[in-house]
């Protein structure tokens, strides 16, 4: 993903929108310094990105890590297996899973 588009201070909000180019969908990421989100209800509410290339898995892992974000301890250990973990400020989490997604 990249970063599609950004703003600060619209009615109080900044966002990082990020996704893919021509894709119909991304990820906005807000804050607001004027009211807490809370956090996330379990640890187990994840976003869960499965990457099966071990290049592209590894780089991802590394802008995370380069953006400030720590990896953490599953609540799941099937995520630690084969993922690394990352909590936002708020407690949610997403998970970079290097493996392929089969139902």
């Amino acid at each position: 993903m990249t970063v599609l588009d950004s703003f600060q201070d619209h009615d109080g909000f900044d966002a990082i929108i990020m996704g893919r180019e021509n894709v119909p969908y991304h990820f906005a990421f807000t804050r607001t310094a004027k009211h807490q989100a809370g956090k996330a209800p379990t640890k187990e509410n994840l976003l869960v990105f499965y990457l099966p290339d071990h290049a592209e898995w590894e780089n991802a892992v590394e802008r995370m890590k380069a953006t400030g974000f720590v990896p953490v301890s599953a609540f799941n250990p099937y995520w630690d297996k084969k993922g690394v973990t990352f909590e936002d400020p708020d407690g949610y989490r997403i998970v970079l899973q290097q493996t392929d997604w089969a139902p």
